[in-house]
């Protein structure tokens, strides 16, 4: 049964969403924000609708007008990872990118790909938020020149999909063609517990499952259920193995040309924006747009604390070693970082 706390969360998440849209706006905007996002422009669709609609009516709020917010949804900019060159070459002014595509900007994402780190959904909150999120998006900053608004949800946790068989211990990812980011730390996991990571457009995706191009996937509930994989996928297994945020970013110069009080607005609007995202995350995971409509196609497994131990063993160290070969010292004490962070969010 769901916690009444997380119920209580959802539903302040969507009464924030409903509010800010009825506020009035003026049209004589002097500012212009262009951000990019991966998904519908439907804030009870998915998590980056929901962040950019209450980001949208929140600035241009908070501004009088001054700044006016233009959202384009769906990839419509192109790939992402494309769109972060956008951002930073200030072609447009903002954009929530995935670890994958945003991985083009700053190689050290995957220092946070450590799988089976997180206990539950609630650290991960509180990682990304405190200390660590502050010294991961400094250093992001330092590195790419981009200004970081925030970590957002990009659904909850990574589950495995494929169109073979149950999932219940590392020998049945063998194999298997799991579509991965192009992130080495996600092909990692893939290959330590056995099966053959395929690095494949998110736009390609529905199409390489349908033909078995690729045997399965990895996504949290919400995107699994949005795109549809349901239609073209037999299995489901909650392993929980990943959680990856959406990064939010924009331009330095644009930032820098704010003013104080402009700056102010964007950042708490970003803030808000993504307490709403997760919000309407958890809502979809519990609905039945989530999770109960996906068990009327697809065969469910949670995976036991004892499994979990075995896929945990053969895959943590694994991705350690890609982290230290790739990134050094540096990507250790990042990573070092990172998992001190949950241990004490863990308490």
């Amino acid at each position: 049964m769901k916690s009444p706390r997380l119920f209580l969360a959802a539903a302040l998440a969507m009464a924030v969403i409903v509010a800010v849209a009825l506020i009035p706006v003026p049209a004589d905007a002097a500012k212009t924000i262009k951000l990019h996002h991966l998904n519908k422009d439907d804030p009870f669709n998915n998590a980056t609708g929901a962040m950019a609609t209450v980001f949208k009516s929140l600035v241009e709020a908070g501004t009088n007008g001054a700044i006016e917010v233009q959202t384009f949804p769906n990839g419509q900019l192109g790939k992402d990872n494309d769109v972060v060159a956008q951002v930073k070459s200030g072609v447009i002014q903002s954009g929530i990118h995935s670890v994958g595509g945003f991985a083009s900007a700053y190689p050290m994402m995957g220092v946070i790909d450590v799988p089976f780190a997180f206990p539950n959904i609630s650290a991960t909150y509180a990682v990304f938020d405190g200390p660590f999120g502050a010294k991961f998006a400094a250093d992001i900053e330092k590195k790419t020149g981009l200004k970081v608004l925030g970590f957002g949800d990009s659904g909850g946790f990574f589950h495995f999909t494929n169109s073979k068989r149950p999932i219940t211990s590392p020998e049945d990812m063998k194999g298997l063609k799991i579509r991965t980011m192009g992130l080495d730390t996600h092909k990692a996991v893939v290959s330590s517990l056995g099966g053959q990571p395929a690095a494949i457009a998110w736009t390609e995706v529905y199409t390489a499952l349908q033909t078995g191009v690729a045997d399965g996937q990895m996504n949290p509930v919400p995107i699994i259920a949005f795109a549809k994989f349901n239609e073209v996928q037999k299995y489901l297994t909650l392993s929980g193995h990943l959680f990856a945020p959406y990064v939010w970013v924009v331009n330095m110069d644009f930032w820098k040309g704010l003013s104080a009080a402009e700056q102010n607005v964007v950042s708490y609007a970003a803030k808000s924006a993504i307490v709403a995202g997760r919000g309407v995350s958890r809502a979809i995971e519990a609905s039945d747009r989530g999770l109960a409509s996906l068990s009327k196609d697809m065969k469910v497994n949670a995976l036991t604390p004892e499994q979990l131990v075995k896929f945990r063993d053969a895959s943590m160290p694994a991705v350690k070693q890609i982290i230290a070969e790739k990134h050094g010292a540096e990507g250790e004490a990042m990573m070092k970082a990172f998992l001190e962070a949950i241990a004490a969010a863990s308490k």
